[in-house]
């Protein structure tokens, strides 16, 4: 009861600060960007919320439930991409936009920017969806009487997320989003930073990990190197730092930004605080691991850690951070997509002269609509994968399609609006190819498709196309 309790006060909490900040919404500025009035720290503390999602607190805790401390190695990737970003924030943020594809449609043109929009939209839905998932199965843990059965079905208490996580991303947009992100990061944050040591404790340290994995068969789990092949890295780290490097939600944040040099500030910050909070997150999967020998358990391991390892207080309140981390992710992956169709398209295709006011309406139905395709997407899409998974080819979708065009856009003056279709094109036709028709593979030689994982072959692709098409077209257009 009491997990139920805390976690209902926060929940009425976000409710009541969205139907505050919902007074304040006039304008598409307002909605999409928090009328570009975001300080420094509030964008660390929303950017870090919406990073630290599902695929760090259920995804890289259920890879470390796998295969031990050798996990400390998964947030390279995305720290890499991060540390990268302090370069390009304070450029994005003169730009004065509101999308992604609104700088490759400047750059390239109407076609680029389409296709950037279809994927985006396409790697969001998939992101969504396992959040929903995600959701539901901290609700059903929740609602879990003495006997270890739930009171409700995981289905039903997928629907209750669903329901919640739209209401609350179409009450407020950005301004609201932003605000409660760094409510949640800071809970977020101590959570974690208490919780692990007492965790560290039951777990009776080092040697007491050693015995307990031992007796699971599970020696390798207190290992670091030799763990993960050089594969096994490619395929896990290089999807994040495609994501982070071109990611939607961090420009946008850039965007609501109040200057360029709040949001460089804001992402040189983010670096260490991203990098802090995954380790803890792994870290603290790795120790609950030790006292977790049901693997159908494990998948969820930070959950179950929750509910039955730590003091019932501290539990709850872990159990509310992760509430908050599948949330402030979720509410975030869906208002971009929303902000996109309503920028990329409505307003450049169907009617650009359209009210504020019908804006802001239309941009709450396009939360709603977006909803329902991810949750649909939740169940159909990927179903007998994990979040770990899951994540992983939704970065690939977005990082490969739309990173290079992007980063290309910025700093490389030679691109084509020819090299950037090309690019967009074949990364996200060259992922969906890999993962959903490995029967077109069967020529590549024994192994290789079984440990390459879409990433490699998809980003290889789109930088080729982009650099070759651009190269070529380049000369035809001198030739002339």
């Amino acid at each position: 009861m009491t997990y139920l309790v805390i976690i209902l006060l926060y929940l009425f909490t976000l409710i009541g600060v969205g139907i505050y900040k919902s007074k304040k919404i006039k304008t598409q500025a307002d909605f999409a960007v928090a009328g570009r009035s975001l300080s420094p720290w509030v964008l660390v503390g929303t950017m870090l919320a919406t990073w630290i999602g599902t695929g760090s607190i259920l995804g890289n805790a259920g890879k470390t439930y796998e295969t031990g401390m050798a996990a400390l190695i998964l947030p390279i990737g995305g720290t890499l991409g991060i540390i990268l970003l302090t370069r390009i924030a304070g450029k994005v943020r003169s730009f004065e936009k509101f999308t992604v594809p609104e700088i490759i449609g400047d750059r390239y043109g109407p076609a680029a920017r389409l296709l950037s929009v279809i994927a985006l939209v396409m790697a969001y839905m998939v992101i969504v969806g396992y959040q929903y998932n995600a959701g539901g199965a901290v609700i059903s843990t929740i609602l879990t009487d003495e006997s270890g059965v739930s009171l409700i079905s995981i289905e039903m208490a997928t629907i209750i997320a669903v329901v919640f996580i739209i209401a609350y991303t179409m009450l407020a947009g950005l301004v609201s989003v932003a605000y409660t992100d760094v409510g949640n990061g800071i809970i977020m944050t101590v959570a974690l930073m208490v919780a692990f040591p007492i965790l560290w404790i039951k777990a009776g340290g080092w040697s007491g990990m050693e015995v307990a994995f031992t007796s699971m068969g599970k020696s390798q789990h207190m290992q670091f190197f030799g763990v993960y092949s050089g594969l096994d890295i490619i395929n896990f780290c290089l999807p994040p730092f495609l994501l982070v490097l071109g990611d939607a939600n961090m420009y946008q944040r850039f965007f609501a930004s109040k200057d360029a040099a709040g949001a460089k500030f804001a992402t040189t910050i983010l670096v260490g605080a991203v990098l802090v909070i995954e380790l803890l997150i792994i870290a603290s999967a790795w120790v609950s691991a030790s006292m977790i020998p049901d693997a159908e358990v494990g998948k969820h391991v930070l959950i179950y850690a929750a509910h039955q390892l730590l003091p019932t207080f501290l539990g709850a309140i872990m159990m509310t951070t992760i509430v908050g981390i599948i949330i402030s992710t979720a509410d975030s992956f869906l208002l971009v997509p929303a902000t996109t169709l309503m920028r990329d398209v409505y307003l450049n295709y169907i009617n650009p002269k359209a009210s504020e006011k019908k804006i802001v309406l239309l941009s709450r139905l396009l939360v709603l609509a977006l909803g329902i395709v991810a949750f649909i997407v939740s169940k159909g899409f990927a179903e007998s994968e994990g979040f770990f998974e899951r994540a992983l080819y939704a970065y690939t979708i977005y990082g490969a399609a739309i990173t290079p065009a992007l980063v290309a856009a910025l700093f490389w003056k030679d691109a084509t609006k020819e090299g950037a279709v090309a690019s967009i094109l074949s990364g996200t036709v060259v992922t969906l190819l890999w993962k959903e028709v490995p029967v077109m593979w069967s020529w590549l030689p024994a192994g290789i498709y079984g440990s390459v994982d879409e990433v490699l072959p998809a980003i290889c692709c789109s930088v080729i196309a982009l650099v070759g098409v651009s190269l070529a077209t380049k000369k035809l257009v001198v030739l002339k």
